[in-house]
Protein backbone atom coordinates (compact mmCIF):
# COMPACT_ATOMS: atom_id res chain seq x y z
CA UNK A 1 0.00 0.00 0.00
CA UNK A 2 1.57 3.67 -0.82
CA UNK A 3 -0.31 7.01 -0.25
CA UNK A 4 -0.48 9.96 -2.98
CA UNK A 5 -2.13 12.87 -3.49
CA UNK A 6 -5.44 12.55 -4.80
CA UNK A 7 -6.55 12.66 -8.56
CA UNK A 8 -9.76 13.71 -10.55
CA UNK A 9 -10.21 10.05 -11.28
CA UNK A 10 -10.20 8.86 -7.90
CA UNK A 11 -13.25 10.87 -7.37
CA UNK A 12 -15.71 8.23 -7.59
CA UNK A 13 -13.81 6.10 -5.09
CA UNK A 14 -13.55 8.56 -2.79
CA UNK A 15 -17.19 9.25 -2.71
CA UNK A 16 -17.69 5.77 -1.72
CA UNK A 17 -15.88 6.10 0.43
CA UNK A 18 -17.35 8.85 2.25
CA UNK A 19 -21.23 8.26 1.18
CA UNK A 20 -20.89 5.03 3.38
CA UNK A 21 -20.95 7.28 6.61
CA UNK A 22 -23.35 9.21 5.14
CA UNK A 23 -25.67 6.68 4.68
CA UNK A 24 -24.90 4.12 7.64
CA UNK A 25 -22.15 5.85 10.09
CA UNK A 26 -21.86 9.04 12.20
CA UNK A 27 -18.18 10.11 11.19
CA UNK A 28 -19.92 12.85 9.21
CA UNK A 29 -22.77 14.94 9.42
CA UNK A 30 -23.67 15.23 6.01
CA UNK A 31 -27.22 13.75 5.52
CA UNK A 32 -27.47 13.31 2.09
CA UNK A 33 -24.68 11.31 -0.11
CA UNK A 34 -22.56 13.16 -2.55
CA UNK A 35 -23.08 12.65 -6.09
CA UNK A 36 -20.08 12.04 -8.37
CA UNK A 37 -19.87 15.40 -9.96
CA UNK A 38 -20.07 17.00 -6.68
CA UNK A 39 -17.25 15.07 -5.39
CA UNK A 40 -15.29 15.81 -8.58
CA UNK A 41 -16.00 19.53 -7.57
CA UNK A 42 -15.02 18.70 -4.39
CA UNK A 43 -11.37 17.74 -5.37
CA UNK A 44 -10.58 20.22 -7.92
CA UNK A 45 -10.52 22.86 -4.48
CA UNK A 46 -7.89 20.28 -3.08
CA UNK A 47 -4.85 21.16 -3.98
CA UNK A 48 -1.59 23.06 -2.59
CA UNK A 49 -1.71 23.44 1.39
CA UNK A 50 -5.06 21.80 1.49
CA UNK A 51 -4.52 18.92 -0.33
CA UNK A 52 -6.38 15.69 -0.16
CA UNK A 53 -4.25 12.02 0.00
CA UNK A 54 -5.28 8.58 -0.49
CA UNK A 55 -4.40 5.47 0.40
CA UNK A 56 -3.83 3.34 -2.52
CA UNK A 57 -3.51 -0.79 -2.37
CA UNK A 58 -1.26 -3.37 -4.79
CA UNK A 59 -4.05 -3.95 -6.99
CA UNK A 60 -4.62 -0.17 -7.48
CA UNK A 61 -7.52 0.43 -5.68
CA UNK A 62 -8.02 3.50 -3.19
CA UNK A 63 -9.05 2.10 0.47
CA UNK A 64 -8.82 5.23 1.85
CA UNK A 65 -8.40 9.41 2.00
CA UNK A 66 -7.37 12.44 3.98
CA UNK A 67 -7.67 15.91 3.31
CA UNK A 68 -7.01 19.13 5.21
CA UNK A 69 -9.27 22.17 5.31
CA UNK A 70 -9.40 25.31 6.91
CA UNK A 71 -10.13 25.49 9.99
CA UNK A 72 -11.98 28.67 9.76
CA UNK A 73 -12.14 31.40 7.63
CA UNK A 74 -11.16 34.81 9.32
CA UNK A 75 -7.89 35.48 8.11
CA UNK A 76 -6.14 35.31 11.85
CA UNK A 77 -7.23 31.27 11.59
CA UNK A 78 -4.74 30.98 8.68
CA UNK A 79 -2.23 29.23 10.30
CA UNK A 80 -4.71 26.07 11.56
CA UNK A 81 -6.51 23.43 9.82
CA UNK A 82 -8.50 20.70 10.07
CA UNK A 83 -7.63 17.22 9.47
CA UNK A 84 -10.36 14.53 7.89
CA UNK A 85 -9.86 10.61 7.15
CA UNK A 86 -12.09 8.45 6.17
CA UNK A 87 -11.19 4.33 5.82
CA UNK A 88 -13.02 2.20 3.60
CA UNK A 89 -15.12 0.13 6.12
CA UNK A 90 -13.40 -3.68 4.70
CA UNK A 91 -9.47 -1.65 5.16
CA UNK A 92 -10.35 -0.21 8.93
CA UNK A 93 -8.11 -1.98 11.73
CA UNK A 94 -5.10 -2.87 9.05
CA UNK A 95 -2.75 0.29 9.26
CA UNK A 96 -4.32 2.34 6.41
CA UNK A 97 -5.83 5.76 8.96
CA UNK A 98 -2.19 5.60 10.27
CA UNK A 99 -0.66 5.88 6.64
CA UNK A 100 -2.39 8.83 5.80
CA UNK A 101 -2.12 10.48 9.04
CA UNK A 102 1.51 10.16 9.05
CA UNK A 103 1.49 11.40 5.52
CA UNK A 104 -1.11 14.20 6.49
CA UNK A 105 0.39 15.71 9.44
CA UNK A 106 3.72 16.14 7.04
CA UNK A 107 2.06 17.57 5.06
CA UNK A 108 0.37 20.29 7.47
CA UNK A 109 4.39 20.37 8.93
CA UNK A 110 5.76 21.30 5.78
CA UNK A 111 2.81 23.76 4.57
CA UNK A 112 3.73 25.84 7.75
CA UNK A 113 0.28 25.02 9.72
CA UNK A 114 1.15 25.32 13.54
CA UNK A 115 -2.31 23.59 14.30
CA UNK A 116 -3.86 20.83 13.37
CA UNK A 117 -7.42 20.23 14.82
CA UNK A 118 -9.48 16.70 14.56
CA UNK A 119 -13.31 17.08 14.77
CA UNK A 120 -14.75 13.64 15.33
CA UNK A 121 -18.32 12.67 15.59
CA UNK A 122 -20.07 10.44 17.69
CA UNK A 123 -17.96 7.71 19.70
CA UNK A 124 -15.26 6.41 17.75
CA UNK A 125 -12.77 5.43 20.42
CA UNK A 126 -10.52 4.12 17.01
CA UNK A 127 -10.35 7.74 15.65
CA UNK A 128 -9.71 8.74 19.28
CA UNK A 129 -6.61 6.76 19.75
CA UNK A 130 -5.44 6.89 15.79
CA UNK A 131 -4.94 11.01 16.97
CA UNK A 132 -3.48 10.31 20.50
CA UNK A 133 -1.01 8.00 18.71
CA UNK A 134 0.05 10.93 16.31
CA UNK A 135 0.08 13.55 19.24
CA UNK A 136 -3.16 15.02 19.26
CA UNK A 137 -4.23 15.84 22.67
CA UNK A 138 -8.32 16.32 23.54
CA UNK A 139 -8.97 19.69 24.20
CA UNK A 140 -12.96 19.40 24.47
CA UNK A 141 -16.12 17.79 23.58
CA UNK A 142 -18.83 19.87 21.89
CA UNK A 143 -22.30 17.80 23.04
CA UNK A 144 -25.15 17.06 21.36
CA UNK A 145 -24.27 19.19 18.65
CA UNK A 146 -25.42 17.19 15.93
CA UNK A 147 -28.27 14.73 15.23
CA UNK A 148 -28.34 12.04 13.34
CA UNK A 149 -29.90 8.62 12.58
CA UNK A 150 -32.47 9.80 15.88
CA UNK A 151 -30.13 10.16 18.28
CA UNK A 152 -27.81 13.49 19.71
CA UNK A 153 -24.20 13.42 18.68
CA UNK A 154 -20.94 15.02 20.24
CA UNK A 155 -18.03 15.86 18.69
CA UNK A 156 -14.64 15.27 20.28
CA UNK A 157 -12.02 18.34 19.07
CA UNK A 158 -8.53 16.66 19.58
CA UNK A 159 -5.77 19.53 18.62
CA UNK A 160 -2.17 19.19 17.46
CA UNK A 161 0.32 21.86 17.62
CA UNK A 162 3.03 21.60 15.03
CA UNK A 163 6.18 20.24 16.99
CA UNK A 164 9.36 22.88 16.95
CA UNK A 165 12.54 21.94 15.68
Amino acid sequence: MWIRLAKLSDAAAIAEIYNYEVVSGVATFDLVPKSLEEQRDWLRDRSGALPCIVAVADDEVVVGWACLSKYRDRPAYGTSVENSIYVHPDHQGKGVGGLLMGDLLALADEHGFHATFARIAGENPASVALHAKHGFQLVGVEREVGRKFNRWLDITVMQRLTPTS
